[in-house]
């Protein structure tokens, strides 16, 4: 089992900036990738960044150029910088973490709402 703080969304204008931060404990073997996935009604869930221990990254083709994800390994957290923000990147985020990047054993947080709008 994986617990999840997550913290960061909010509202904010288009072309603003975001930053959701997201520190994990519990079953460490888990959170050798962790990342971040959203959510909007009716839609599924997808994942839009993920990032190992070793600093290797993944990004949606969505978000590629605008958002970067980091994390502290010592302290198991990591954080996802969001620039220029669409409307269309607006939904819960979800922090997630799985033991590899092949898996598709998510765990989740609770999410933390993220509003782009004027």
């Amino acid at each position: 089992q994986v617990q999840f703080v997550e913290s960061g969304g909010g509202l904010v204008q288009p072309g603003g900036s975001l930053r959701l931060s997201c520190t994990a404990s519990g079953d460490i073997r888990s959170t050798h990738v962790m990342g971040w996935s959203r959510q909007v009604p009716g839609k599924q869930r997808e994942s839009v960044a993920s990032i190992t221990r070793s600093g290797i990254s993944r990004y949606a083709d969505s978000v590629k150029g605008r958002f970067t994800i980091s994390r502290d390994n010592i302290n198991d957290t990591v954080f996802l910088q969001m620039n220029s923000l669409e409307p269309g990147d607006t939904a819960v985020y979800y922090c997630d973490a799985r033991w590899a990047l092949s898996s598709s054993n998510y765990y989740y947080g609770h999410g933390t709402q993220v509003t782009v709008s004027s």
